[in-house]
């Protein structure tokens, strides 16, 4: 908008193996800000965040103001940092392809005999990973690597980006759980001002960037059910795809349950 000022909107458009898919999901885009926008609130003591509390609306031409409705946020105009904040609670997805292999998550050495879904001893880990390029992959990183990105932003700043992470999953998973679901893990993005001071950006404990499982469903040893893109991304492991640009279309009866998936995960949490 300005040099101050962005205008985000989010659309009904999903991805899944770092790749944008063809076939949009109806109504995600206004779930995820629903939800971004409770989670910016509950959490806003402990870090503060990017929105500026302006109506989308009253920004754009009047024909334009259907585009942003619900589903869009004028924010800070921030420097993203360069790292993905990433906190795992549970052994699962990559971390679990990674403790089977070595016994570890992202370096990270873990007691040995873990289950599949089994909750992490001692707490969550932040396992930072790189922001890939779009059509890239993700990379993770260890701690020390992440210090090194992250060096221009001051000293210290990678701890304090990995103390806050963890104060954001760690709160927002106790309050999740009073309301039936276990957040899993989950990913933060982080920005900086002028002056260096740290702000969450982009979207919060979403269904895009968490694993939300049913607590009522949730056992050691097997993967449960996912209130979030899981579903997604477990139907295109079926397909004859090598993960790379373009994705395969998907099917209305996977874009219902996924947008069923993501309306159960708000209503849950927010009402």
């Amino acid at each position: 908008m300005d040099e101050d000022k962005l205008l985000i909107v989010q659309t009904d458009r999903l991805s899944a193996f770092d790749v944008i898919l063809p076939t949009p999901v109806p109504g995600k885009g206004r779930l995820l800000t629903a939800l971004s926008s409770f989670w910016f609130e509950k959490l806003e003591h402990i870090v503060p965040n990017h929105l500026t509390h302006i109506a989308p609306e009253s920004v754009v031409t009047e024909d334009e103001r259907g585009q942003v409705t619900e589903r869009a946020f004028v924010v800070k105009r921030l420097r993203p940092l360069p790292i993905e904040a990433i906190v795992r609670g549970y052994v699962v997805g990559s971390g679990w392809k990674d403790y089977k292999k070595t016994g570890m998550i992202c370096g990270i050495p873990l007691p040995a005999g873990l289950e599949e879904a089994g909750r992490i001893p001692g707490g969550a880990l932040f396992t930072p990973s790189t922001k890939a390029a779009q059509g890239a992959h993700d990379e993770n990183i260890p701690f020390a690597e992440a210090e090194k990105l992250l060096n221009e932003g001051g000293e210290g700043l990678a701890a304090q980006v990995r103390d806050i992470a963890l104060a954001l999953y760690t709160q927002a998973a106790d309050y999740a759980i009073t309301k039936g679901i276990i957040i899993a893990d989950t990913k933060f993005e982080f920005g900086q001002d002028q002056a260096g001071r740290l702000y969450l950006i982009d979207e919060a404990l979403t269904p895009d960037s968490s694993r939300f499982w049913p607590a009522d469903q949730y056992a050691p040893g097997k993967n449960p059910p996912s209130y979030d893109k899981q579903f997604v991304r477990d139907w295109l492991e079926t397909q004859n795809w090598n993960k790379k640009a373009p994705a395969p279309a998907l099917p209305p009866e996977v874009l219902a349950k996924t947008a069923e998936k993501y309306r159960e995960a708000l209503h849950r949490l927010v009402d």
